[in-house]
């Protein structure tokens, strides 16, 4: 079975956030976009067929969610990351920012204290932000190369806080946390009784050297952990919505389905159930040689970086199809940055500062495409700083 990711697709016709939202992004409607993270290949045959297929019933009526849509989350976690999760732990939720406001808003109270490693996605911040809890930031610690949680800070902020925002696999620098790490994460947060809020939805993007372990998997007694999951970055079909927190305990996950409840969110859309199934059943031989892809155009970029492009670093990411560029020897600040890739470079990029003012200095590079683009892009970079 071959799969084409040289294929170059165009977005432009299908609304695309990442291609349609460049004029208000970047002031230019014509930078490559390589920010928004999905990606750019055709999602998998099977997923796409299990839609056709779906489609040809002219009827689109109100849906119940089949019990093969959890087996399939069910056998996905038990074969490919050798945890047994049981059936009536999962709820299904529209999204995964989404499924974790709601948790935040479910398992803590107005004032409480929410933990955020980073620099670190942007929607983990506005989780305690807009829900009117209180924000407290433990920056991970960087030493020029690589990324680590700074774990006697973390002790202190445990101490007045009731929740953990983890992101693992990490995005954006890429880190995939060792099974020590994580055991010394847990041990910290058992002293203090915190909730942990693991975000992995980047577990299936990890690269051959590395190894993803599920934080509860790792846990004597899961009660306090919250995994949230998708198919959405594994398979790129975020666009259509659908994802699952696995909640171990009865009383949490209770709470988290009242305010599903409350709020009147209907997760059973007839196309995205069908997606998501067909993506767990039979998607594992694409994301295979996805991931032979994406390892291949990672390795390629790294070298272009280290031989033409001296004075930015690749923080080289252990999992995800993002790169994070080092670039405060270019001597700019975060807007002269961002100027500077957009209308020199050409380049449409996340700014490193919205990750939190660790990233600042920084860019992210979404490298989901077809490997010419990528090296196009790097290829126009270098020549952007050279002149």
């Amino acid at each position: 079975m071959s799969f084409d990711f040289d294929r170059e697709i165009s977005r432009l016709d299908s609304h695309a956030l990442k291609y349609t939202a460049r004029l208000s992004m970047f002031g230019d409607k014509d930078v490559q976009p390589m920010w928004v993270a999905d990606m750019d290949f055709a999602a998998p045959k099977v997923v796409t067929n299990a839609l056709i297929e779906r489609a040809r019933h002219p009827i689109y009526g109100y849906t119940q969610t089949p019990e093969s849509v959890y087996e399939s989350l069910v056998d996905w976690m038990r074969e490919r990351h050798g945890w047994a999760i049981q059936r009536e732990w999962i709820v299904l939720t529209p999204g995964v920012v989404p499924s974790i406001n709601m948790s935040v808003l479910a398992l803590t109270q107005p004032g409480d204290g929410v933990i955020a490693q980073p620099p670190v996605y942007a929607p983990l911040f506005s989780a305690a932000t807009k829900t009117n809890r209180t924000l407290i930031l433990n920056p991970l610690r960087f030493d020029g190369q690589r990324y680590a949680i700074d774990f006697e800070h973390l002790e202190s902020c445990a101490a007045k806080a009731k929740m953990l925002l983890l992101c693992s696999p990490h995005n954006p620098v890429g880190r995939v946390w060792r099974e020590d790490e994580l055991k010394q994460l847990l041990a910290i947060a058992r002293r203090h009784n915190l909730t942990i809020i693991s975000d992995e939805i980047h577990a299936d993007l990890v690269y051959p050297e590395f190894h993803h372990h599920t934080l509860a998997s790792l846990a004597d007694n899961a009660a306090d952990i919250i995994t949230a999951v998708a198919p959405s970055k594994t398979f790129n079909i975020p666009g259509l919505g659908l994802s699952a927190l696995i909640v171990p305990d009865a009383e949490r996950r209770q709470a988290i389905m009242k305010i599903l409840d409350m709020i009147h969110v209907n997760t059973a859309n007839p196309f995205s159930l069908t997606a998501f199934e067909a993506a767990y059943r039979a998607g594992a031989p694409w994301l295979e040689a996805l991931l032979v892809y994406l390892h291949e155009t990672r390795d390629e970029a790294a070298r272009f970086i280290a031989q033409h492009l001296p004075r930015i670093r690749l923080i080289a990411p252990e999992a995800t199809f993002l790169l994070w560029l080092d670039c405060r020897d270019l001597g700019m600040n975060d807007a002269a940055l961002k100027h500077f890739m957009a209308h020199d470079a050409r380049l449409g990029l996340s700014p490193g500062s919205q990750f939190g003012a660790q990233g600042a200095g920084f860019m992210r590079m979404n490298i989901a495409a077809p490997r010419r683009a990528v090296m196009d892009a790097l290829q126009r970079l270098s020549a952007a700083i050279s002149n």
